[in-house]
């Protein structure tokens, strides 16, 4: 009974370890805060990529200036629970978003640069994971959700 309760005792300290270990890691934003244009398409399955060429899919095009995207996708990070700027900003149309999950506080680092299109301007989308293999969607979920919130925004 003694070995059982050990045993489980250092589960539980091993599990709050690794949790303050998450939520208290050194985040370095110089070292998330990319050019999604130019950003390597990782191997792992735990991102989601959006841009002219190459990714996971094409950069949305919207209708609105590139300021008013910008200022609109700055609204939206601010109705974002658990999600802070660490890098860049609206005004230079390009920033670094750290969103942590609600349990254990992962973090993910959504790095966005606006881009003169044809017709319009064009929002190119880095999510990634700093943690696991596997995202199990979640990025791509995020993102999507966000778009659908600009064009609710932008929309005349």
């Amino acid at each position: 009974m003694k070995f059982l309760f050990r045993v489980l005792s250092f589960i539980v300290l091993a599990i709050v370890a690794a949790g303050l270990f998450v939520r208290l890691a050194p985040i370095t934003p110089a070292d998330w805060h990319i050019d999604p244009l130019t950003a390597e398409v990782p191997a792992k399955e735990n991102h989601y990529l959006l841009r002219p060429e190459g990714g996971d899919g094409p950069a949305p095009v919207f209708e609105a200036g590139p300021a008013a995207l910008a200022a609109a996708f700055q609204d939206l990070i601010g109705a974002t629970p658990r999600a802070e700027v660490i890098a860049g900003s609206a005004a230079a149309g390009h920033m670094t978003v750290l969103v942590r999950s609600r349990l254990v506080g992962f973090p993910d680092f959504v790095t966005v640069k606006v881009l003169e299109a044809d017709g319009g301007t064009a929002l190119a989308v880095f999510s990634r994971s700093k943690y696991g293999y596997s995202d199990l969607g979640v990025n791509k979920q995020r993102v999507d959700s966000w778009l659908e919130g600009l064009n609710a925004r932008l929309r005349p």
